[in-house]
C-alpha cells in the first residue's frame, strides 16, 4: 500500500511540474485566388465550473503519453494520451500541450482525405476543450488557445482557402492578450486578413482597421524592453507595413488620415518616424505633406545625406526654393564622394537659373559642382546657356553679341572635358555661333579684330577670343 501512495505521489509531481507551454512558427503561406467561404468561427466553449476527477488510471496514462512525447515516441504515446483525453480532460494541461504534438503527428500519418479531415477534426476539438478546462489559466488563458487553434487550422485545414475561422480566432486572441499575444498570431492575422481583401474588395475597410489593431499591439510591445517579444515585434513591424503598403487597400488619403497625429505626437522618435517614412515609400506617398513632415522631423534627429537630399527633393516640388537649396547644400556636406557632392551643387545652380533666374548664384554653384567634378560638361552646358542670354550687360548691340563667343567656349570646353554631352553642346554651338558678331559689325569696333582677345565684360567677366 505504501509503494502504491508512493508511485501515485511522484507520478503527481512529476506532471504537475511539466513545462507544458508550446509554441511554434509558422510559414505564411501564398493567397490564392478563390471564392469567399462563408465559414465562421464556431463558438467558444464556456469555462467548465466543476472540478475534474482524475483516476489512478488517468495519472498513470498521463505519465505514460508524457514521458513518450517528451523523447518524440509519439506512436507509443498516442494510445495512452487518447484514453487519458476521453476519460479526463480536465486532469491536467500537459494533455493540451503534449496533446498538440501528438495529433499532429498523427495528422502527419493519414492515409486518405478521410482519416485526415477526422484526425483534424480531432485537433480543433482539443482546443475547445482546453478552454473548457482550463480557459481561466492565468498565464495560458482562453484568448491564447485561440490563437494556438487560430495556427493550427492555417496550417493544417487543407480544404479552406481562405481560413475565416482562423481570422476569428486570431483576433479573439489578439483582442485578449493584447501585449502578451504571440507574434506568429499577430503575422498571420495580417496574411489572412490580407488574403480576405484580395479575394474580396468590401474587405477593405476592416482589413485597414485591422492592420492599425495589430500596428497598435506591435507599437506598444516594441517600447516595452522588458517583454520577450520585444525585438521579435520591432523586426516584425516594418514587413507588416510593407504588406499592407503593398495590398494597394490604402491610398495616400487613408495615409495621411491614419499617421497626420501619429507624426506629430513622434516628431523626437526617429524608430517610429523612419517606420512611418519606410511606409509612405512603399505605398509611393512621398509628395503627401504627412510624409514630408516626418522626412523634415527624422533629419533634425539625424541628419544624412539621403535625408538632407529628400527634404531638398520634396521642398522643390513644393516650389520652396530657399528651403530645397539649403537641404542641398547640407546634403553636400554630409556626401562622402565628390562625385555626390558635385551633383548637389549643381542641382543648386539649376534651380538658381530655372526658378529664381538668377544668373549670377547659378554659375558660382556650377563652380562649385565644377571644383568636385572638373569633367562636370553639363556645368559648362549650363553657363554658356547663361552667357548666351545675358547679351543686355551692352548697350552696344554690335557688343552684345560678344557674349555668344564666350558662350560658345563654355560649350567648347563641355564636350572637351564630357564626351557624353558632346551631341548637346555641338547643337549649342551651331545655333549661338550664327549670332557671332559679323565682319560688317567688326568693321564698326576695330577692337573685336579676329584673333584679339576681348574682355565681356559685365557680371560675365570673362576673356575670349574674338572671330
Amino acid at each position: 500500500m505504501k509503494t502504491k501512495n508512493l508511485i501515485m505521489m511522484v507520478l503527481s509531481l512529476v506532471l504537475f511540474t511539466n513545462c507544458f507551454a508550446q509554441k511554434e512558427s509558422k510559414k505564411d503561406k501564398k493567397d490564392k485566388k478563390t471564392e469567399m467561404a462563408k465559414t465562421v468561427a464556431p463558438p467558444t466553449p464556456q469555462v467548465a465550473e466543476e472540478a475534474p476527477v482524475t483516476t489512478e488510471e488517468c495519472l498513470v496514462n498521463i505519465s505514460l503519453f508524457n514521458e513518450s512525447a517528451k523523447n518524440k515516441q509519439y506512436a507509443d504515446a498516442l494510445a495512452p494520451w487518447n484514453a487519458a483525453y476521453t476519460a479526463c480532460p480536465g486532469a491536467n494541461k500537459v494533455i493540451y500541450s503534449r496533446g498538440r504534438e501528438i495529433v499532429q503527428w498523427e495528422l502527419q500519418q493519414s492515409k486518405d482525405d478521410a482519416s485526415y479531415q477526422k484526425t483534424f477534426n480531432k485537433l480543433m476539438a482539443m482546443y475547445d476543450s482546453r478552454v473548457k478546462y482550463f480557459g481561466n489559466d492565468p498565464r495560458y488563458p482562453s484568448a491564447w488557445i485561440l490563437g494556438i487553434k487560430g495556427l493550427d487550422y492555417i496550417q493544417f485545414a487543407k480544404s479552406d482557402e481562405l481560413k475565416k475561422p482562423a481570422y476569428a480566432w486570431l483576433e479573439q486572441s489578439i483582442d485578449g492578450m493584447g501585449e502578451n499575444v504571440e507574434l506568429d498570431v499577430l503575422r498571420q492575422f495580417m496574411v489572412v486578413s490580407n488574403g480576405l481583401f484580395k479575394a474580396d474588395a468590401t474587405h477593405a475597410e476592416k482589413y485597414i482597421k485591422d492592420f492599425i489593431k495589430v500596428d497598435v499591439v506591435l507599437e506598444t510591445i516594441s517600447a516595452n524592453t522588458t517583454l520577450k517579444s520585444n525585438a521579435g515585434a520591432q523586426q516584425l513591424k516594418p514587413a507588416l507595413e510593407q504588406l499592407f503598403a503593398q495590398s494597394g487597400a490604402a491610398d495616400c488619403n487613408t495615409l495621411d488620415n491614419l499617421y497626420k497625429d501619429k507624426v506629430s505626437e513622434s516628431l523626437t522618435d526617429k524608430e517610429a518616424l523612419s517606420n512611418i517614412i519606410g511606409l509612405y515609400k512603399n505605398v509611393k506617398c512621398v509628395e503627401s505633406e504627412v510624409f514630408f513632415e516626418a522626412a523634415v522631423a527624422l533629419h533634425k534627429i539625424e541628419p544624412t545625406e539621403s535625408s538632407a537630399a529628400g527634404c531638398a527633393a520634396m521642398s522643390y516640388k513644393k516650389a520652396e526654393f530657399s528651403n530645397a537649396i539649403k537641404f542641398y547644400e547640407e546634403a553636400t556636406k554630409l556626401a562622402a564622394s565628390n562625385e555626390d557632392k558635385a551633383d548637389y551643387q549643381f542641382t543648386i545652380a539649376q534651380i538658381y537659373y530655372k526658378e529664381l533666374d538668377n544668373f549670377v548664384r547659378a554659375r558660382e554653384f556650377a563652380r562649385n559642382s565644377l571644383e568636385f567634378k572638373p569633367n562636370n560638361g553639363k556645368a559648362y552646358l549650363l553657363i554658356g546657356s547663361m552667357y548666351a542670354k545675358s547679351r543686355s550687360v551692352f548697350d552696344d548691340p554690335v557688343l552684345a553679341k560678344t557674349v555668344y563667343w564666350v558662350a560658345v567656349d563654355k560649350f567648347q570646353k563641355a564636350k572637351q572635358v564630357d564626351p557624353s554631352v558632346a551631341e548637346d553642346a555641338n547643337s549649342l554651338i551651331r545655333t549661338y555661333s550664327a549670332y557671332f558678331p559679323s565682319k560688317d559689325d567688326i568693321f564698326f569696333q576695330p577692337q573685336l579684330k579676329a584673333g584679339s582677345s576681348f574682355t565681356v565684360g559685365g557680371w560675365i567677366g570673362e576673356n575670349t577670343t574674338c572671330r
